[in-house]
């Protein structure tokens, strides 16, 4: 990605999950609970909701100036959602990458597939939540849908639960505790690989076995 050693910068993680597996509420207490990460903030065509901050919820802009940035290939992945875009900003990913964080992109199974095509270093995890049953009932819970639009969301995700085997780590949310720790395992377990220690402990290991 850039011409920094391995020590200088974050490793890029992949994301995702079905609707209703829990993964916002995970993931924001994964970042409360491990230190040097971040999530990458998306570009969006949509209009900002009520709270919402431009850079810190989302990059919002207008479809013109989106429609440039595919067309200068400014994005790892972008799709079109309810008429509305989103995308993943490449430079704004190095940029985070650069600062050493690590960088978790929240994103589809088909969003996963164009950056690993890009990035295949990225290191990626799926969300199930535990039965169809456990589904169903975290879907009605919210309150907010009809029966038709819960049964659409059931079909879509069967549909992304499908591609679970793409991915290097699957986490099954049952019990959220023990989900949240499996999570922080998989960072933690990264982060102690022999190369990225080797990396940032060359100056130790260089006088060691000098």
């Amino acid at each position: 990605m850039n011409n920094k050693t391995q020590s200088e910068t974050g490793s890029l993680y992949i994301v995702s999950a079905p609707s209703g597996a829990g993964k916002t509420s995970l993931l924001k207490a994964l970042l409360e609970s491990v230190d040097k990460l971040a999530v990458s903030i998306s570009h969006t065509t949509r209009p900002p909701r009520p709270g919402e901050q431009n850079g810190s919820h989302y990059h919002f802009t207008d479809v013109s100036t989106f429609e440039s940035m595919i067309q200068a290939n400014a994005f790892l992945e972008h799709a079109k959602v309810f008429d509305n875009f989103y995308g993943t900003s490449r430079q704004a990913v190095e940029h985070q990458l650069a600062t050493g964080d690590d960088v978790i992109l929240e994103i589809d199974w088909q969003g996963a597939q164009l950056v690993r095509k890009q990035l295949p270093e990225s290191i990626t995890i799926f969300i199930l939540p535990p039965s169809v049953i456990a589904l169903r009932e975290r879907l009605q819970g919210r309150g907010q849908d009809s029966d038709e639009i819960i049964a659409r969301r059931m079909r879509d995700a069967r549909t992304d639960a499908a591609h679970y085997d793409e991915y290097d780590y699957l986490v099954i949310n049952d019990d959220f505790d023990q989900a949240l720790a499996e999570l922080r395992a998989i960072f933690m377990a990264e982060r102690l690989k022999t190369s990225r220690q080797a990396a940032g402990h060359r100056q130790m290991l260089d006088e060691l076995l000098a």
